[in-house]
């Protein structure tokens, strides 16, 4: 009868923590069984909505950018899993990093067509590892901004060539020779085959998706003309060579001097003279879904951190409601950052910022509504301070930070069901 006794009570204890769970997390627990071998599927899109494996996918996400730069050494390499590791654990699903680094420092594209073939074999890596992590990427294929070479390094290059037709960075959208050199880039860079999981690029799940280009302005045509034709030219280039994986043009979110939003919305008037239109920009049926970035304190010269989180809520509602209502595709906010260098900062208001961001992509997760995740900008791993902006965190180091950044897993999952391989991990944090 004791020996019985002992047997029964781990029984109901074990019966009773499946029962919890259960009634916890729903659906979290039920994805578990029969599905966690199974390979990566690739994500797709209905509608507003980011599909996978036949029902709605939320994403929290972040921005680690120095990837493919940080594999290229043996030193700085475990960075790469060390931090797909980490955000797995927080229930993170997505990274955006670059796939790109043109005539700069361990460079990609030494010059037009010409490939390291060492650094390619890094991002090979970060794609691997990535998918060991469980982790889908979303790739940005070229820089509007300097950094890693970007479009002013195109311009020089057709230059040196004797090829440009001006010195304006933005001939980067209309030169016919530099749209050569880029579709070159774009076809080499997809059809990649990894040396690592012998799968090309464009076959590959682990890659949630492409990115034109991080930021595009196109300063000269404030009409929005030069861009738009060079959106709809590349999107369309990429959709012949990759028709698996989702698309979006990488923009800031400004409205066009021809959309009524932009003087209710935007943050200030400048953002109407860029030669990019958020609606416009989004519609071509070649991209899939729209991105928005929101950086309060390099938008505006207002410094009250209140003024500025209510621009956030503003900026993400409207967007949401163009998903919604005029794109009918999902919205991603793929950069979202509170600058350390903010007179009086401390974290407790960056940690303000992120649970607005966090609120809005859950209040439209629950009515079905098509904000459809956020990337923080961005998050790095102890040692490598040196490679930190004003926005970067190592998440962990900050309790409060921490716990926001896993609700938010937590929370997506209950609303769209936890991935399989997720649910060890969300067991342990929500």
């Amino acid at each position: 009868m004791v020996a019985g006794n002992n047997l029964f009570y781990p029984i109901v204890g074990f019966a009773s923590c499946v029962a919890f769970i259960y009634m916890s997390f729903g659906d979290l627990w039920v994805d578990i069984h029969g599905e966690a071998e199974q390979p990566l599927s690739f994500v797709e899109r209905n509608g507003t909505h980011f599909m996978l494996d036949g029902r709605i996918f939320y994403i929290n996400g972040w921005n680690s950018y120095w990837f493919m730069d940080h594999a290229v050494n043996s030193y700085s390499k475990p960075r790469i899993k060390q931090m797909l590791q980490a955000g797995a654990k927080m229930g993170l699903t997505v990274c955006r990093t670059w796939a790109f680094n043109d005539g700069d420092y361990n460079a990609l594209q030494i010059s037009p067509g010409q490939f390291d073939e060492q650094v390619f074999r890094a991002l090979d890596y970060v794609i691997a590892e990535a998918k060991q992590q469980k982790i889908r990427l979303l790739l940005a294929i070229v820089n509007n901004l300097q950094a890693y070479g970007g479009k002013t390094q195109y311009v020089k290059w057709a230059w040196e060539e004797g090829l440009g037709l001006s010195a304006s960075n933005d001939s980067f959208f209309y030169d016919p020779s530099i749209r050569r050199y880029f579709k070159h880039y774009i076809k080499t860079v997809l059809t990649r085959k990894n040396t690592i999981t012998g799968i090309e690029y464009r076959d590959d799940p682990t890659i949630f998706g492409w990115e034109l280009i991080n930021e595009p302005r196109c300063i000269t045509d404030a009409s929005g003309d030069t861009l738009q034709e060079w959106i709809e030219e590349m999107s369309s280039f990429v959709k012949a060579i990759d028709k698996k994986h989702l698309l979006t043009v990488g923009l800031e979110g400004f409205y066009g001097p021809k959309s009524p939003k932009n003087s209710t919305q935007n943050p200030e008037f400048w953002a109407a003279d860029l030669g990019t239109d958020f609606i416009r920009n989004s519609m071509p049926s070649t991209i899939d879904f729209a991105s928005v970035h929101i950086y309060p304190d390099h938008w505006t010269h207002v410094e009250d951190l209140e003024y500025k989180l209510n621009f956030v809520s503003r900026w993400m509602r409207s967007h949401i409601e163009d998903g919604d209502k005029e794109l009918k595709k999902p919205v991603m906010f793929t950069e979202f950052g509170l600058s350390s260098q903010n007179k009086g900062f401390n974290p407790a208001q960056r940690d303000r910022f992120y649970k607005i961001v966090f609120d809005l992509i859950y209040e439209s997760a629950k009515k079905k509504g098509s904000g459809a995740g956020s990337f923080a900008w961005q998050f790095f791993v102890g040692g490598m301070e040196e490679y930190n902006d004003e926005f970067g965190i190592v998440p962990w180091e900050r309790r409060s930070t921490y716990k926001l950044i896993t609700e938010q897993s937590c929370r997506l999952a209950r609303i769209g069901g936890a991935l399989p391989w997720q649910s060890e991990y969300l067991k342990k944090v929500c």
